[in-house]
């Protein structure tokens, strides 16, 4: 029902971990549950 706000509030969290991860695989739906994968970004 509110999938495109989930979606933007999703993207939201992404860009505030954006200096610790990055999106491997953008929000998606699946059933009732809203999923996006964050992967650590590799250290110096």
């Amino acid at each position: 029902m509110f999938k495109e706000q989930g979606q933007i509030l999703l993207l939201k969290l992404a860009q505030e971990l954006e200096e610790y991860g990055k999106v491997e695989q953008m929000p998606k739906l699946e059933g009732k549950r809203m999923i996006m994968f964050i992967a650590p970004k590799k250290t110096k």
